[in-house]
């Protein structure tokens, strides 16, 4: 008896755990299934997405009249027996279907855009080379390749190619003013004769171009008006240096290096040397980039063009340069910010790297701002130059000026293409006046010799 209930309780046992088993496996096998449907869906999603935009950047609006006049022809010819519309769909039909073949091989192609400079001159063209290769098994239909140059585009048709053979084109980019040009990149454009369907492929090469603003040489010795190159005398008084002042009684805590000996036995004190603080030639340049501050764009360029003919002067010379520029302000703090950058000028080459690209703005600090910043941060600059158009006052210009102490030399450079150039006295600050960016090496070795 004992024995036939421990078997059914195993049995029972038994039976309940296979029911279980069977009960977590049907679970299980649901959840694989949901799982993998929802993946099946998002794979039908992104398909039918990726189709979409295929659809849409290949069709034009030409193709999708020739598509509109197929489904409306042979819907309503068919239905209604037209004979006229059946035949205007089916041709609609067989243009679409001809069309076809011309989008095949758009990748067939590798294309090379080589440019003989990357650093030109305003007003100089940049040529380069289009070289287009086929790299396909078979050869490649006729296409267009489209160099976007700027806001411009340059278009080249692609003749028939044989497999491995490549086609050349000469290409000049014009360079009609001061800017930074992108170049690239490149894109192949293939298509049916009609422009029904176009198929564009885009290649990553890109060409950054630095059209730099003209410049004028200037004299070594009129740039700054300080002809010395290692430093020149100011007129502050310190206790150690190479140009000697006067002599003055030992106080506590002069160095006894600056004990002049000979005197102190003439008269039984001890005296000090006193010197004159020797500065290097450092110079700043204020160039204003405010929209109000010019009459027209001849103005700025040629504000643009001052400023990189001095500044290349003074890096040339071996002195310090610092060209300094506006900050664009946020619209809500405009009265309340003062912003200022300085352009590089390591070197002759990254001044007009960012000399050509500056541009007018209508939020941005103004010259005062500018000069204020500029020798709160160089209180070491013993000449600054203030280049800007002709709207500013005489008032304006001194306000600038009086950010920078007494014993630092302030020329304003006033450019006016209308206005006759001249240099005359505005204080203590000097007003320089070109209407020609050949008048400032002349006036400015006027300067320097007077």
């Amino acid at each position: 008896m004992s024995f036939h209930t421990e078997s059914r309780l195993s049995r029972t046992s038994a039976s309940t755990g296979f029911a279980r088993t069977r009960y977590g496996g049907t679970a299980r096998s649901t959840t694989v299934l949901a799982v993998r449907g929802v993946q099946s869906w998002r794979r039908v999603r992104a398909v039918a997405a990726q189709t979409l935009t295929w659809i849409v950047e290949t069709v034009t609006p030409a193709g999708w009249v020739a598509f509109g006049v197929a489904l409306v022809g042979l819907g309503v010819g068919l239905a209604l027996g037209l004979l006229e519309f059946a035949v205007a769909g089916g041709a609609a039909l067989l243009l679409l279907v001809f069309s076809v073949p011309f989008l095949f091989s758009a990748r067939a192609y590798d294309v090379r855009l080589l440019l003989d400079h990357d650093r030109v001159v305003a007003g100089t063209p940049v040529e380069g080379e289009l070289v287009v290769t086929n790299i396909g098994r078979t050869a490649a239909l006729p296409g267009r390749v489209d160099v976007p140059v700027g806001d411009g585009l340059v278009d080249v048709h692609i003749p028939l190619l044989r497999p491995r053979h490549d086609f050349r084109e000469h290409v000049v980019i014009p360079t009609a003013r001061r800017g930074v040009v992108t170049v690239g990149p490149a894109r192949t454009v293939r298509g049916d004769p009609l422009g029904i369907l176009t198929r564009e492929a885009t290649w990553e090469d890109t060409h950054t171009l630095y059209v730099h603003p003209v410049t004028t040489a200037l004299r070594s010795t009129a740039a700054g008006f300080i002809r010395d190159l290692e430093g020149t005398a100011s007129r502050t008084i310190v206790d150690a240096d190479f140009s000697f002042h006067a002599l003055r009684p030992y106080v506590p805590g002069d160095s006894p290096r600056q004990i002049h000996w000979k005197s102190t036995a003439k008269t039984g004190d001890l005296m000090v040397r006193q010197y004159e603080e020797t500065r290097r030639s450092r110079m700043v340049i204020a160039l204003s980039l405010g929209e109000d501050e010019y009459a027209d764009d001849d103005e700025f360029e040629l504000a643009v063009s001052a400023a990189a003919s001095i500044g290349v002067r003074g890096i040339r010379d071996g002195r310090d340069v610092d060209v300094v520029v506006g900050g664009e302000v946020p619209e809500f703090a405009r009265r309340a910010v003062r912003t200022a950058r300085e352009l590089h000028t390591i070197s002759s080459r990254t001044l007009l790297d960012d000399l050509s690209g500056v541009d007018l703005s209508q939020r941005v600090s103004p010259l005062r701002d500018v000069a204020s910043l500029a020798a709160e941060s160089h209180p070491d600059v013993s000449i600054a130059f203030l280049i800007c158009g002709s709207t500013l006052t005489p008032a304006q210009l001194q306000t600038a000026a009086l950010a920078f102490g007494s014993d630092v030399a302030v020329a304003a450079l006033v450019c006016a293409p209308t206005a006759e150039p001249g240099i005359r006295r505005l204080g203590s600050m000097t007003v320089i006046s070109i209407g020609l960016l050949d008048d400032l090496r002349h006036l400015l070795a006027k300067g320097a010799q007077t």
